[in-house]
């Protein structure tokens, strides 16, 4: 088994929780109140700066250049048409200044402070679990429906594109193997905390799906 399998599987029910939502259910097919996902728009729109902080921080610890060179390609997607996305979005949904920077939630601080922590750690194994986690269950809900069915608006279809197809998909096999292969060089002790950071990065992100289906 792989080690991130093995990861997966600990995470157990909160997995399951945050891959299967009611909230990514509704999005797929187009039932998700506005409300929602104006909300989840804000919110999730201020993890990127935390998100790109973390990435480049991974890509400054890669053990080579070649192993840095895809997530220094996926920077560019997240910083071009996943930023773009956001802001079309926030136009076609009618969202002002005042809506776009709503205070964080006590979920998205809760993951903010993970990131940091994460990128401050100096631990490329501890980056990859958080950035592994983040990836890893956007492509497992988008996957099944992708791709859109017709007539969903941008803002539920877009979401939905970025984080499913062959590209996205390597995405996540990049990390996952650079994980992996880190995963067979530690210690019992450095395979522990890692796999706390796992842990701690679906419970989040299982929280974080929660409060946005919770809100309006």
């Amino acid at each position: 088994m792989r080690p991130t399998d093995h990861l997966r599987d600990r995470a157990g029910e909160d997995w399951t929780a945050a891959t299967t939502h009611a909230f990514t259910q509704a999005l797929a097919d187009g039932s998700l109140p506005l409300e929602k996902m104006r909300w989840y728009l804000a919110q999730d729109y201020q993890f990127i700066g935390g998100f790109v902080r973390l990435l480049a921080s991974a890509i400054a610890h890669a053990p080579s250049l070649a192993d840095s060179v895809p997530a220094a390609q996926f920077l560019a997607v997240i910083t071009g048409p996943e930023n773009t996305y956001f802001l079309r979005s926030f136009e076609a949904l009618g969202m002002d200044e005042a809506a776009i920077a709503a205070p964080p939630a006590p979920e998205t601080k809760a993951f903010q402070d993970l990131m940091a922590e994460a990128a401050a750690s100096g631990s490329y194994e501890k980056m990859l679990a958080v950035l592994v986690v983040a990836e890893w269950v956007y492509l497992s809900w988008a996957a099944p429906v992708h791709p859109p069915r017709d007539g969903l608006p941008f803002w539920f279809a877009e979401w939905i594109t970025l984080h499913a197809g062959e590209g996205f998909e390597s995405v996540v096999e990049y990390l996952r193997s650079q994980l992996d292969q880190r995963w067979d060089r530690l210690d019992a002790a450095a395979r522990a905390e890692t796999e706390h950071l796992f842990l701690r990065a679906v419970k989040l992100e299982r929280a974080f799906w929660d409060a946005a289906w919770a809100a309006g």
